[in-house]
């Protein structure tokens, strides 16, 4: 997993309020056994004018004008400003996975949806939460100048854009695993020395478990 201190990036506007899962990935991409080739299809049915099926040539198929991620100002934004209740649904790993291999370093919103938001901590993608006149700014800000960059510190706790500047909280552990690129596998790797010196002891102990049962 990536590390995450400082980014800084396009911020994208997205200011729908109960943007569900099935929104951000639909279903019919779930089919696939593997956990890449999501980005493509992020917010598939609202960002092409076709219905998506798994396989398909994207770069061949007819955009959608109206859709925020397709105007010009937003192209490689890597920071979404979404509406509240961010990620409601069901609660596929899927979303975020979309939403990270599509480009995106770090959500902003009001509210999310529990596990949609626990997700995203467990696969490198940091969910921030501002007060609702905060976000009022952000929209107001992005609204006055597309494409304006957003800078998000995980080490500082904030979010700035313009001249404003916002703070947030995050979980001590959560913080520390994000800013030393640590998902479940990678903490539980911390203690491979230990887990190693357990299994010899072990062994050493009980022989009878290295029988191979015939």
């Amino acid at each position: 997993m990536d590390k995450f201190v400082t980014h800084t990036g396009i911020a994208v506007a997205l200011n729908r309020a109960n943007v569900d899962t099935d929104a951000i990935i639909p279903k019919q991409f779930l089919k696939s056994i593997k956990r890449t080739g999501f980005g493509e299809h992020l917010f598939d049915g609202w960002r092409y004018l076709d219905e998506g099926q798994p396989g398909m040539d994207c770069t061949k198929r007819p955009l959608n004008p109206d859709f925020e991620l397709n105007q010009p100002a937003f192209q490689g934004g890597t920071v979404l400003v979404a509406g509240p209740n961010f990620g409601c649904g069901s609660s596929r790993e899927h979303a975020p996975w979309a939403l990270q291999q599509y480009g995106f370093k770090a959500i902003v919103s009001a509210s999310y949806a529990d596990i949609f938001f626990n997700n995203c901590f467990k696969n490198g993608l940091l969910p921030i939460v501002l007060k609702e006149e905060e976000m009022g700014i952000l929209f107001a800000e992005i609204a006055k100048q597309p494409g304006i960059q957003i800078t998000v510190s995980l080490e500082k706790q904030t979010v700035s854009v313009g001249e404003h500047s916002f703070g947030f909280q995050v979980d001590p552990f959560r913080k520390h695993c994000l800013m030393n690129g640590l998902d479940d596998i990678g903490l539980t790797l911390e203690h491979k020395d230990e887990i190693k010196a357990y299994e010899a002891r072990r062994l050493a102990e009980q022989p009878w478990l290295a029988n191979t049962i015939q």
